[in-house]
């Protein structure tokens, strides 16, 4: 159940509003400025709608969305529109990424999540199963070959922030943040120059900086978010190639237009590793980066904003 919430009166008499719920496995934050307590309210109802349509649609913790039904039986007619959407943008990124990206890895999370470190008979068995190209999209539904499975964590939290975020503006609301896992902005900080946001510290307690956010939206991939393993090299970020973990970096975050590219080009990036994921972002010149390799070393493309402080 969502959180209630609150207002306070900003220097422009705009109110502050803000609320907290759980969606796509994840905490959601909204805060947002607006007219009237009622408008505020009025727009992040609208915004948790849209959040839940999606996680209907792409949950892998509901047994009734359409993504749960893709993968129990392969097949689905008459997709949603959204479903059809997340992965028309994932096969083009794993085209671009020669496969680095790839949303058929699920059957990889089951037999790491059961064995950190599973024998070269079992990837070479469960890989048989991994492939974007696995996944054929018709114009009047979805077909799985292979006895593929896909997971959408990689990409559907940002979706679901360009959805949120989408729907705020259609309310009028011009200053806005939004956290579904990944983040995304409306406009500027009402009481400030900008919105700036605090990049966990891979291996500390604590953020590793803050940094302003410049109009576009920002998601982070980290080996510590879902680790089966003590030593973190066992994890859900896993390189298609190999069935295993990528193991060069430790976090990767991503500046980009949309929460949904910036979800998923640091998915990509971190199984990419540094030089790699450095050459795809340097292709694409409205995308930046932060990387974190294992030894704690820090590199950013040219347009990732320098921090506002930092913290180790």
């Amino acid at each position: 159940m969502a959180g209630l919430g609150w207002k306070a009166l900003t220097p422009h008499r705009l109110c502050k509003v803000t609320r907290s719920s759980r969606a796509l496995g994840s905490k959601v934050h909204l805060t947002l400025y607006a007219e009237s307590l009622s408008k505020g309210e009025d727009a992040i109802d609208a915004a948790l709608a849209a959040i839940e349509r999606v996680e209907q649609v792409m949950s892998l913790y509901r047994k009734d969305s359409q993504l749960c039904q893709l993968n129990r039986v392969g097949a689905i007619e008459n997709p949603d529109r959204q479903l059809l959407q997340v992965l028309e943008f994932a096969q083009e990124l794993s085209l671009e990424t020669r496969g680095s990206f790839d949303v058929t890895v699920q059957p990889l999370w089951k037999l790491h999540s059961e064995n950190p470190y599973p024998s070269p008979a079992e990837l070479a068995q469960v890989s048989k199963r991994i492939g974007w190209r696995k996944v054929l999209i018709e114009p009047y539904g979805i077909q799985l070959s292979d006895g593929a499975q896909i997971t959408l964590n990689g990409i559907a939290q940002g979706y679901a922030a360009d959805a949120a975020r989408d729907v705020l503006i259609e309310h009028g609301i011009e200053h806005a943040i939004l956290d579904t896992g990944e983040i995304s902005t409306v406009g500027r900080h009402a009481e400030h120059e900008h919105w700036s946001v605090g990049i966990k510290h891979p291996r500390q307690a604590g953020l590793l900086e803050v940094t302003p956010l410049d109009g576009r939206c920002l998601a982070t991939s980290g080996d510590y978010e879902s680790a089966f393993s003590e030593d973190l090299k066992s994890h859900h970020l896993f390189d298609p190639r190999t069935g295993c973990s990528a193991r060069t970096c430790a976090s990767v975050s991503v500046m980009a237009p949309s929460a949904m590219q910036a979800d998923a080009y640091s998915t990509a990036c971190f199984v990419l590793g540094v030089e790699r994921g450095m050459q795809l972002i340097e292709k694409n010149p409205k995308i930046d980066a932060l990387f974190v390799s294992r030894d704690g070393e820090r590199m950013r493309s040219s347009g990732f904003p320098s921090e506002i402080r930092s913290f180790s």
